[in-house]
């Protein structure tokens, strides 16, 4: 029988994971190795009872062997940056806001540490590059939609697996050990971590890309951590600020302390290079206030344009010798086996508009932030204060 064109099969790939030719598989199964070449080139459909036969030989489910590629749904969502036209990209998925969010997996933001799974495929892009504004009661453009959207076919059927995701953008190296030891006391849930400094994130909140936005802004003006910045980018919009901890930022340095630096005029005054962070970053803006403080041009400092774009960056610069320092916190100098100078204690809060703290999982991820096994995970780290995490600090 010809194959029917939506019918799509994994026979050769699970035949050869387990090491068997056509042959062999044709002689457990008890049909002709010409059957099994039909059936994997997709010009043969199987009988039922031929499909039981090649299931039961591979030890698997005949749902593991066949799909109808129209089985699988496509659903349209909100890509959350510019991609080349035309360009077909993997993407994962979550639902924010009563809408689809598409996240390329390209570049950087298709690694952690490992590559990250896809949930699905991109169809059509439907004209990124013109994206429209909306006004806030204050007359104010500071949210983009309109017409970023794209059909996204799903690399499976499992949409309870989507509408259970917390979107989470922030830098915070912990809330990847928040999100792994809360979907191990919530396996249904899944939180997606999208890296992004502090402004970033409060941004990507604001457009609907994310359920939660870390950051760690300080405000010498005020003495205020994240809340002016929050009223500032949300404006007018209603969101709470929870704890997450305090931690003590300061200079990276090479272990032992070789220049001897015990200030930053130490390290600009004997010549020392530095690596930065990109403007909106927490980092940045410690660097910068630091300088001003100490009354050091920014162009005084060697490396000052040199951007990095994460702590664990920041880290390796130092660790292989790139430059002589780095501001990042006192747990990444810890891990990395650097030695550390603190400048400064910063507040690291999660900001969450009002509308998603009745998603259900968003509670189920806040209500870990109480839980053993989390603050377990943060102590063992060192250079973290949680003694009043999951406290609501501000609302706006």
């Amino acid at each position: 029988m010809k194959q029917d064109s939506d019918l799509r099969n994994n026979l050769k790939s699970i035949r050869t994971r387990l090491g068997m030719s056509q042959q062999d598989l044709a002689n457990i199964a008890s049909v002709t190795r010409q059957t099994i070449s039909g059936v994997e080139s997709g010009l043969y459909a199987p009988s039922v009872a031929t499909t039981l036969r090649l299931a039961k030989a591979l030890g698997c489910q005949v749902e593991d062997l066949f799909w109808l590629e129209r089985d699988l749904p496509e659903i349209e969502a909100v890509l959350t940056k510019p991609v080349p036209n035309g360009q077909q990209l993997r993407v994962s998925m979550a639902r924010v806001g009563g809408q689809w969010i598409a996240y390329p997996l390209i570049g950087k933001d298709a690694f952690r540490q490992d590559m990250i799974p896809a949930d699905g495929e991109t169809v059509a892009v439907d004209g990124f590059p013109g994206i429209s504004k909306l006004s806030n009661p204050k007359g104010e453009s500071t949210r983009e939609t309109g017409t970023n959207k794209v059909r996204v076919r799903l690399l499976d059927d499992n949409l309870d697996t989507l509408h259970n995701t917390v979107v989470i953008a922030g830098c915070a190296p912990v809330i990847s050990l928040w999100a792994r030891a809360t979907e191990r006391w919530h396996p249904q849930l899944r939180v997606q971590y999208n890296f992004a400094n502090s402004m970033a994130a409060l941004h990507s909140l604001c457009r609907g890309e994310a359920h939660i936005a870390g950051m760690h802004l300080y405000d010498p003006e005020t003495g205020e951590y994240n809340t002016p910045f929050v009223r500032d980018v949300l404006a007018g919009r209603e969101a709470v600020l929870i704890t997450l901890g305090v931690w003590e930022e300061g200079l990276l340095l090479k272990s032992g302390n070789p220049m001897g630096i015990k200030t930053v005029t130490d390290l600009v005054a004997g010549g020392g290079t530095i690596v930065n962070r990109e403007i909106g970053s927490g980092s940045r803006m410690l660097l910068e206030q630091t300088l001003q403080k100490e009354q050091i041009p920014f162009d005084a400092v060697q490396g000052f344009d040199n951007i990095l774009k994460s702590h664990q960056d920041v880290a390796q610069a130092v660790v292989r010798g790139v430059a002589d320092a780095g501001i990042s916190t006192a747990s990444v100098a810890t891990a990395f086996g650097l030695g550390f100078i603190p400048l400064h204690q910063s507040r690291y809060d999660l900001v969450i508009l009002k509308e998603y703290l009745e998603v259900a999982p968003v509670q189920q991820l806040l209500s870990t932030l109480g839980h053993r096994m989390v603050h377990s995970q943060f102590e063992i780290l060192g250079g973290y204060d949680i003694s009043k995490i999951g406290e609501v600090v501000a609302t706006v």
